[in-house]
């Protein structure tokens, strides 16, 4: 039994939704200290109006202490291979080298475009700036780009690494929830067929929805 799992951070930001959703699919007991700098005149978390969708993230394990959200994911799962999801990170060297494929794929590719999607359709109204549209307009199209190769693979795997869900797909979750959030971002899912299944199908898994949950309660960044 894991013991001694603590997370600093404020779930609504992607980079700690992230490793909640490993730690739920792990089903592994944790302690989430919310770290909240809140001030009276602002209802808005830190890195809301840093204008940082990512946040930060602090995990604790004993005298292990880690900052990386991927980083993160990976220990909890060859830390703890055989509790919760035995998938999630491969059970071969093979599927492991998939994974690890599409995780940088999603560092490099998709992270990049879909984290300023995040902060221009989503956090842009919370903090009553005015909307980039020549930075949407470009982050669209390198998006776009992106979710086409995704589509032709998911027209093959119903998973991105393969046919079962595994870090590959987790790591899309917290940039993706918060795109199809808007009317404008959901279009970039729902276009692709193959794509809009496959997260139709992701976001639908329980370890996400128990994230969801913790991201629309007090403290959040969106009450």
């Amino acid at each position: 039994m894991a013991s001694g799992l603590q997370v600093f951070g404020q779930p609504a930001s992607t980079d700690v939704a992230r490793v909640l959703t490993c730690l739920f699919e792990k089903n592994l007991e944790f302690d989430l200290v919310r770290i909240d700098t809140f001030k009276r005149q602002h209802k808005l978390p830190e890195f809301v109006r840093l204008r940082d969708p990512s946040g930060q993230v602090t995990f604790k394990h004993g005298d292990k202490t880690l900052v990386d959200p991927r980083a993160i994911c990976r220990y909890l799962c060859t830390q703890f291979p055989n509790q919760g999801n035995r998938n999630l990170y491969g059970t071969g060297s093979l599927e492991r080298a998939s994974i690890e494929q599409w995780l940088q794929a999603e560092a490099q590719s998709f992270n990049p475009p879909s984290s300023a999607l995040v902060f221009q359709l989503a956090f842009a109204p919370l903090l009553e700036i005015p909307q980039d549209h020549m930075a949407i307009a470009e982050n669209e199209r390198k998006l776009q780009q992106v979710l086409n190769v995704y589509d032709e693979i998911l027209s093959k795997n119903e998973y991105l690494a393969g046919d079962e869900f595994t870090l590959a797909d987790l790591s899309h979750l917290p940039d993706s929830q918060y795109i199809v959030s808007s009317e404008r971002g959901r279009k970039l899912f729902t276009s692709r067929r193959n794509v809009a299944r496959w997260f139709d199908k992701i976001s639908r898994r329980k370890a996400w929805e128990q994230v969801v949950k913790m991201q629309m309660e007090h403290p959040g960044a969106f009450e």
